[in-house]
């Protein structure tokens, strides 16, 4: 019995058994592809793992902050400043003043009194001005300047340009005043409406020494012929 049950249970193990879904030769060729696979899977693992080594180590050089942009360039603290140009130029040693190409003929300080080389702003215009006698250069009475401009240095001083309606021969000619600019007076008004407040002159130069006048020597009659009786 134990011969016939041996034999039943082998009938009964072949007749459970499965064959098997594929074939060998496509068991190999799946085991192919399934290590392509894990290799192209290592292959991107490691380019990811790179690609994230390069970001930690840049974040790492940036000061890790993805949102920190570099600090732009300080400005220089002093920028070189180009002098303006001048509006009018004062020639003392001429005795002109230069502007938009027209000269214009000028009195200015006298030997006791000269006019100051510098570079001047315009800072205030009136048409007339009332100036105290001593400010024009001799003792009287004061007197009413037609249009008057008045004129600023960077160190504070000032001084000023105006008609010199009391004597008008002295421009280009000789100086006169007591350090102040003076034209005629229809060239001081053409100038008035030139220069405007902000307005740069230039005053230049030294006024020429004024040339002294010979006195005439008087001789006397006796010196030169007898006196008949």
């Amino acid at each position: 019995m134990s011969d016939e049950l041996t034999s039943e249970l082998r009938e009964l193990a072949v007749t459970g058994e499965t064959p098997p879904p594929l074939s060998g030769a496509e068991i190999r060729g799946r085991a192919v592809r399934r290590r392509r696979h894990r290799r192209t899977a290592a292959v991107v693992v490691g380019a990811s793992a790179a690609a994230a080594l390069a970001l930690v180590v840049a974040l790492n050089l940036g000061g890790g902050d993805t949102n920190q942009h570099p600090s732009p360039a300080a400005s220089p603290t002093g920028r070189p400043t180009t002098p303006a140009t001048a509006d009018a130029v004062v020639d003392l040693s001429r005795r002109v003043v230069t502007v938009a190409g027209r000269e214009l003929p000028l009195s200015s300080g006298s030997a006791q009194t000269p006019t100051p080389a510098d570079r001047m702003t315009v800072t205030a215009r009136v048409t007339m001005k009332l100036i105290p006698a001593e400010e024009l250069g001799y003792k009287g009475y004061d007197l009413k300047v037609p249009w008057f401009i008045e004129l600023r240095a960077a160190d504070g001083k000032t001084n000023y340009i105006a008609g010199l309606a009391y004597d008008e021969k002295a421009p280009g000619n000789y100086d006169l005043t007591s350090g102040w600019i003076g034209l005629r007076e229809s060239d001081a008004e053409w100038l008035y409406g030139q220069l405007k407040e902000g307005s740069v002159v230039d005053i230049e130069g030294t006024a020429p020494t004024p040339t002294p006048v010979s006195t005439p020597t008087v001789t006397s009659p006796t010196d030169t012929a007898t006196v008949g009786p």
